[in-house]
Parts: C-alpha cells; sequence; structure tokens
C-alpha cells in the first residue's frame, strides 16, 4: 500500500498576507488562543469569528431554567446558542435556524465538539421568517433569541461582498445560493427606487447623489460588480464634500449603502415583520423573547410590534426602554455599540 504523502500548509508571500484564501488562523482561530486575547484585548474582533453580543443582558431577560425549550432564531458564530445551552445544564433543548449553509454547517461542528449533541441541540437551515414550520417538531417555546446582526464571519470573507474594505464580488447575500447577488441587482432598478432604498434602509445622507450615480454607472455599461466597484462610485459622487470631512463622510456612506443593499437582496424587513407576527403563536405562556437590533429601521418595526401586541393583552411585560451594551463591552467590541436590545412576555 502506498504511503499517503503528507502535504504542508501553502506558505505565502510575507507575514501578513492580504488575501483572505491565503490566511490560515482566519479559518480555523479556536486554535490561535493567543492571537486571539490580543485582539480582543485591542478592541478589535479576530478575523474568521464572532464577539457574541451583550451575552449577560440577554440571559438577565430571558431567565433560562434547566428543563425549558428554547430557540436561538439566528445562529450566527453559535456564541449566544452556547451561553444558553449551558443555562440549561443538560436538561431540555434548543432549536437553532441559519439560512447560510456555509457558517452553520461550520458553527454545527464547532458545537457538537464542545458537547452540545442533537440530544440537546437542533441545528436547521431555515429562514427565521418560516419559525411556524418547525413547531409540528419542536413544540412551543419556552424562550427565544433572536440577533439581527450580520455575523463579523460574514463581514471578513471578501468572497461574501459585505464590506467595501476588501474587494470581492458584490454580492452580499445571507444565502449564496439562492436569490440575486447586489451586483445583478443594481442592473435591474431604477433611480427613483434606488434612492428610496437608501433612504428607508439606511438613513442615507446623499441618497440622490449615489443613486444617480449607480445608475448612471450601469446606463454606461460600467454596472459595480466588485466590492471596490461600488466604493469607487461612491467616491466620485461625492467628490464634492469638503477635504476636512470627506474621507470619514465617505466611509459612512459606504457602510449605509452597503447596509441598505444586504436589506433589500436579504429581504430583511419582510422577514423580520413576518417573524414578529408569528411569535406570539409559537411561545408559551410566559414565555420569553430577547430581540437585538442594529440599526434604526429593525428597531423601530421591534418597538412597534411588542407595543402593539401589549396593548392587546398578548404580551404581559416589554421593555419600557431600549437596552444597551455597557461602556466596557463597546470599547473591547466597537461592533457592539449601534446594537439595542428590546424583549417580551408572553402573556
Amino acid at each position: 500500500m502506498e504511503e499517503k504523502q503528507h502535504k504542508r500548509r501553502v506558505r505565502y508571500k510575507g507575514t501578513h498576507p492580504r488575501k483572505f484564501s491565503e490566511k490560515y488562523k482566519e479559518h480555523d482561530p479556536e486554535k490561535y488562543g493567543d492571537v486571539i486575547e490580543k485582539v480582543i484585548r485591542k478592541g478589535g474582533t479576530p478575523a474568521g469569528m464572532h464577539i457574541s453580543i451583550m451575552v449577560k443582558e440577554i440571559l438577565d431577560v430571558l431567565h433560562i431554567k434547566p428543563g425549558e425549550n428554547g430557540l436561538d432564531a439566528t445562529l450566527g458564530y453559535g456564541g449566544h446558542t452556547s451561553k444558553m445551552l449551558e443555562c440549561l445544564n443538560g436538561k431540555g433543548h434548543i432549536y437553532a435556524l441559519d439560512v447560510d449553509p456555509i457558517e452553520s454547517q461550520k458553527t454545527k461542528e464547532r458545537l457538537n465538539k464542545a458537547g452540545f449533541g442533537e440530544d440537546i441541540l437542533t441545528i436547521k437551515l431555515l429562514n427565521f421568517a418560516n419559525v411556524d414550520e418547525i413547531i409540528p417538531e419542536s413544540g412551543k417555546f419556552d424562550f427565544i433569541l433572536a440577533d439581527l446582526g450580520v455575523s463579523s464571519m460574514q463581514i471578513d470573507d471578501p468572497q461574501r461582498g459585505f464590506s467595501f474594505k476588501t474587494e470581492g464580488p458584490l454580492d452580499l447575500r445571507l444565502n449564496p445560493y439562492q436569490g440575486i447577488s447586489a451586483a445583478e441587482r443594481l442592473k435591474t432598478i431604477g433611480q427613483e427606487e434606488l434612492y428610496g432604498m437608501l433612504i428607508e434602509n439606511a438613513d442615507e445622507t446623499y441618497a440622490e447623489e449615489i443613486s444617480k450615480a449607480v445608475i448612471r454607472a450601469v446606463r454606461t455599461g460600467k454596472a459595480p460588480e466588485t466590492t471596490t466597484d461600488l466604493k469607487n462610485i461612491i467616491e466620485k459622487a461625492l467628490s464634492f464634500l469638503p477635504d476636512k470631512d470627506k474621507k470619514e463622510m465617505i466611509k459612512k456612506s459606504c457602510q449605509r449603502t452597503f447596509q441598505a443593499l444586504r436589506i433589500d437582496i436579504n429581504q430583511e424587513y419582510e422577514v423580520l415583520y413576518s417573524f414578529l407576527n408569528k411569535l406570539p403563536d409559537i411561545l408559551n405562556p410566559g414565555g420569553r423573547v430577547a430581540i437585538l437590533t442594529f440599526h434604526s429601521g429593525e428597531d423601530r418595526l421591534v418597538k412597534k410590534s411588542f407595543k402593539d401586541f401589549y396593548k392587546d393583552g398578548i404580551y404581559q411585560e416589554i421593555s419600557e426602554d431600549v437596552i444597551r451594551p455597557q461602556r466596557e463591552e463597546c470599547n473591547l467590541n466597537p461592533r457592539a455599540k449601534s446594537t439595542k436590545l428590546r424583549y417580551a412576555i408572553r402573556a
């Protein structure tokens, strides 16, 4: 029998590779605890992983007890899920949903290695807008968490196209195997619709200038295909800004434009609206739900839904004010700064 030759990891050029595909720590960050600790201590998020936000506040709100049945509607990296599983102390069950087939499989393997098998954890590749589909199997829930933020792993991988900071295909789909990419979407949209998208999904200050520039590029055969293409169009459209503030203002407009496109491509408002309407029917009496939002559009939908159901007597208690992360957490994890937490309890 021929002996299988050992293959060494492909070496990259230099000590700090620029291409994501040439890196190795980003693809398996748990193996490099010292590096992770150093990055977090400096206030960064280690590439390839996600730091869970407001864990203590969420657990305080959900009051998870051993033996209960729970749902993590947005599995992501699994950080919140693992903490909720620990609260069960081996008794009860958690169902977890995600639409991303790439990251959810990695998370499943990670949680299985941590000792959370199918006896206590069931992971489904399902959009949480369709959460009612699992009720015949799962039964109603005693606690539910929905973290509406995009996972850092998705942002860090250029091939997913979520960030303007690194070049990659202009995709932005949470499930890259379904629907159309952001690049394809921009080829089918008019200036007025794009303007409305930028306003509604991101409160973009320069929606008119950006929408006109993007549509002009599409009509002249220069439609953006990559993240850099779109960033360059935005930079050119806002070249009139004063030099003193230009860099920071363009950066924020890029962030908001990518956010607006991502929300549109993944129909995030429609998905959230469907989920919020189904919540009362999937919660047991006294069941608790906690939702993390990251921009005003999401927060408005959650706030209105909770208030409406509270007035109708369907929820017995809702958070009077939004709960924000502590300053210390924001210093350690800058991505937590825009987070808002709201909760409701089923009557």
